[in-house]
């Protein structure tokens, strides 16, 4: 695996951390199909929240989040639409975040997580 995969689970994997510490139920990461990718599906009550993440050094010159560019945000839109149709939830609130794993400038431990509800909207 990559360094870059690598960091990208790390990123992940302490996202969802976060998020089960906030009472969140994780539902899936990881989900592919051929319209895009998401990295963490996850249920707050009866919302559901599709999570992109982006993981970076602290002391950037722009945040984790300026990277889910329009373009993005429309894959994110279609593989959650995708994901819901498998799972017979067409009808669900529903959600898109982001949340912003940074790391020390070191690149050795996690600096702070930001959580951003409703990022986006497709």
């Amino acid at each position: 695996m990559t360094r870059e995969k690598l960091l990208g689970a790390f990123g992940e994997a302490a996202a969802a951390a976060y998020l089960r510490r906030k009472h969140y139920e994780i539902l899936g990461m990881n989900y592919c199909c051929r319209l895009g990718e998401l990295d963490i599906i996850a249920r707050q009550k009866e919302t559901f929240a599709f999570v992109e993440v982006k993981l970076r050094r602290e002391g950037g010159f722009a945040s984790a989040a300026e990277a889910v560019t329009p373009i993005k945000q429309r894959r994110l839109a279609l593989a959650a639409e995708s994901w819901l149709a498998e799972n017979g939830l067409e009808d669900v609130p529903c959600r898109f975040d982001v949340i912003e794993v940074y790391l020390a400038k070191d690149g050795g431990k996690i600096k702070r997580i930001h959580h951003i509800e409703e990022a986006f909207r497709p």
